[in-house]
């Protein structure tokens, strides 16, 4: 089951759902993660990117200390590499 956010991100194209961290794409591609209990959503303000060890914020390389529950994709990137 997918969470919903009642919020809009800035260039999102109205998908609002969440996806169970399991289901995240390959590495290396912008995504938008949240740790969500119950009804409150914690989401990460800035585009990440998952590297062998956990998670980068994907603008500066820096870790991010967060064990992030669910994601979607960041506004601007495609679902899975085109082949």
């Amino acid at each position: 089951m997918s969470a919903r956010s009642n919020e809009l991100r800035p260039g999102s194209n109205g998908d609002l759902t969440w996806e169970r961290l399991e289901t995240a794409p390959p590495f290396d591609q912008d995504l938008e993660i949240a740790v969500i209990e119950g009804n409150s959503i914690h989401r990460v303000v800035f585009s990440c990117r998952r590297v062998f060890g956990g998670w980068i914020n994907a603008n500066t390389g820096e870790h991010v200390a967060v064990q992030p529950t669910h994601w979607r994709i960041w506004p601007g990137q495609r679902r899975y590499p085109a082949k």
